[in-house]
């Protein structure tokens, strides 16, 4: 192991850097090792991936000495923050920089780093087409990443910018999937009208920041986005009523409406759908397709993510 370069896996045990790990394991071959950093190295996931050969060491993102410690002797890192744990841009800002200056203490050679786009460039605070929320942010959970892209920049560390994109196993985890109506058809909530949304398996997300660790001279320095493909909201509840054998209908509100659901982080959502929607040829045309399949040849479609996965979408 130790000829093999170490990628330091950030949140290891969740959607993204567990998808990583699984990909450096899969690849013994690669010239790459893997170092899960987790809260809890007791938890099952955890020990499921230390049992799949994963080193597995603790660090916390609030804490840049325990980072540092995690990242020391590593080649690169995959950096990425857990704004829905906590629901506050601020905190996440301070997660960002504290894995920032941990790799630069470490000396990393090439750092991967979560990012999305920060709303405000499109839609200033000034915009009142949207509602400004927190008084700071037009889309909290973007536009925190987003600015944090400079401090990765600033600190002089290598890194390549990860712009990912919906995540289908939202209809799994997070409550996004079909729900029943009165007259027995299930309806598919998606605020986006007619606009495409780019949305991908988060497992497929792991596997490009693999792809983007194997060419470092391609990729270090670079803007890189990805998606498994770009589908409408009624593309996708055609495709959920073949896979589900269930008439699937589609239901997309008003941003307001769904801003007012009332839900934790209803109105960042409705925001962010309204920032995709009215932006999506700009949204879109960062998530290059023909790259993303380049970086991870194994990229799925949602037709084929939801043969795998469409008994384990909850529906009311």
């Amino acid at each position: 192991m130790t000829d093999k370069k170490i990628i330091a896996v950030v949140g290891a045990t969740g959607a993204q850097g567990g998808g990583l790990v699984r990909a450096i394991l899969a690849d013994p071959a690669g010239g790459f090792a893997v170092r899960a950093i987790t809260r809890d190295v007791h938890s099952d996931k955890a020990k499921a991936l230390a049992a799949l050969g994963a080193e597995v060491v603790p660090a916390d993102v609030n804490s840049e000495p325990s980072l540092a410690a995690a990242f020391a002797g590593a080649y690169g890192a995959y950096c990425v923050t857990f704004f829905w744990d906590h629901l506050s841009p601020e905190r996440e800002k301070i997660e960002a920089q504290n894995m920032a200056k941990a790799a630069r203490t470490a000396g990393l050679r090439h750092v991967i780093w979560s990012t999305l786009e920060d709303s405000r460039q499109w839609i200033p605070l000034s915009d009142n087409r949207m509602p400004t929320l927190m008084e700071h942010y037009k889309v909290p959970h973007f536009d925190a990443k987003g600015a944090s892209n400079a401090t990765f920049t600033a600190l002089g560390v290598p890194t390549t910018f990860l712009y990912t994109s919906f995540y289908w196993d939202n209809l799994i985890y997070f409550g996004m999937g079909p729900k029943a109506g009165p007259d027995g058809n299930l309806v598919f909530t998606l605020p986006m009208g007619n606009s495409k949304l780019p949305g991908m398996a988060a497992e497929d997300i792991g596997r490009c920041a693999y792809g983007v660790f194997k060419n470092p001279a391609r990729y270090i320095g670079r803007n890189v986005g990805i998606a498994g493909e770009h589908l409408t909201g009624q593309q996708m509840a055609d495709a959920l009523s073949v896979a589900l054998g269930r008439k699937v209908l589609l239901h997309s509100p008003p941003w307001a409406e769904f801003r007012a659901y009332g839900f934790p982080g209803a109105d960042d959502l409705g925001n962010m759908f309204q920032f995709n929607a009215e932006f999506a040829d700009d949204f879109c045309a960062r998530r290059n397709l023909d790259e993303s399949r380049a970086l991870n040849p194994q990229l799925q479609t949602f037709a084929a993510w939801l043969a795998s996965n469409a008994a384990r979408i909850p529906i009311g």
